[in-house]
């Protein structure tokens, strides 16, 4: 059984060979369960772990709900299909679609038409978008309906918007991006890719607030101390106006409008208020029901605005997002 550190890197970057070599072994269990019991709960072990190291690979999740058909195993294949609807971003109305399920067969038939409409694979899903099967523009409206804080989710949509991008369409790239960090703000090496897009196309202070965020999520990081180098020598070179960090007001609001992105209330559009409850009374309630995301975003404007003392929590908040 592999252990948590390998499990994370295994999320992070899936190792296709891995989960080819278990996928191979549980379809060679599954084809003498009869043999023996012991083949079947081996073969269904397997088929687990072939997802484990990659969700990409839609193979894998069809030897896994083939190893519950064969169990008929009911609840184990809704398991299944629940844990590929959180891979596809926890759309609520595939979610409604498992209660009207009530054949164990339907459940091989509702996941192989999910992969074959939203395809795993980042190349296979482009291809659709260029023939035209996929429409980019009521993707990019489905996207900012998901709740995409699954890391699987997080990554397979990343790598999508990899795709956009290169397919040209960066102002669709910049605006995703920015939702799926909302969702999983702990990614610094995405929240630098953001920052240089906006250097880039000289959007200076957006550019700070990207690498704020890298340099807050992982200390290590030094990209906001490298940009405000790199802007002060081009305005020393130019001898023009010397360019200033965004006031607090600007950073505020930037965190204020992800901590929205991030809220699975969908109907929640404002600023958030403390009227109604104190800040750190909100970042707790939050906290316990698993939010942790939008707890991060107003412990940080909280620190944004100068309040120190809640230092020490956004740290905790961080590491609780990597769980």
């Amino acid at each position: 059984m592999p252990d948590e550190t390998s499990l994370s890197k295994s999320l992070q970057h899936p190792r296709r060979s891995l989960g080819n070599r278990y996928r191979s072994q549980a379809e060679k269990f599954l084809k003498i369960a009869g043999n023996d019991p012991r083949n079947l709960a081996w073969g269904e072990q397997s088929a687990r772990q072939s997802v484990l190291y990659d969700f990409t690979n839609e193979d894998n999740w069809k030897v896994l709900i083939k190893s519950k058909l064969i169990a008929k195993d009911y609840d184990g294949s809704r398991a299944v299909l629940e844990d590929l609807f959180s891979v596809l971003g926890r759309d609520p109305e595939l979610m409604g679609q498992l209660d009207r399920v009530e054949i164990l067969d339907a459940y091989e038939d509702l996941l192989l038409a999910a992969i074959s409409e939203d395809p795993l694979d980042p190349d296979t899903w482009w291809k659709k978008i260029e023939d035209g099967k996929i429409d980019l523009s009521e993707f990019s409206e489905r996207l900012r309906s998901l709740d995409v804080s699954d890391q699987r989710a997080n990554i397979l949509f990343s790598r999508r918007l990899e795709r956009v991008r290169r397919g040209g369409y960066e102002d669709v790239f910049l605006d995703l991006s920015r939702r799926l960090l909302a969702h999983r703000p702990n990614n610094h090496e995405a929240w630098d890719e953001l920052g240089r897009m906006h250097e880039t196309r000289g959007d200076f202070d957006e550019a700070w607030l990207c690498y704020d965020q890298a340099q807050t999520v992982f200390p290590d990081s030094t990209s906001r101390d490298r940009f405000k180098q790199r802007m002060s020598d081009r305005f020393d070179r130019s001898e023009g106006t010397p360019w200033k960090e965004p006031p607090i007001q600007d950073r505020a609001d930037f965190l204020d409008k992800l901590r929205r992105m991030s809220s699975k209330n969908q109907q929640d559009e404002g600023t958030y208020s403390e009227d109604d409850t104190g800040p750190l009374e909100k970042i707790l309630e939050l906290r316990n029901s698993g939010d942790v995301a939008e707890a991060f975003f107003i412990a940080r404007r909280m620190m944004a605005e100068g309040d120190e003392s809640v230092s020490d929590l956004v740290e905790e908040l961080i590491g609780e997002l990597d769980v």
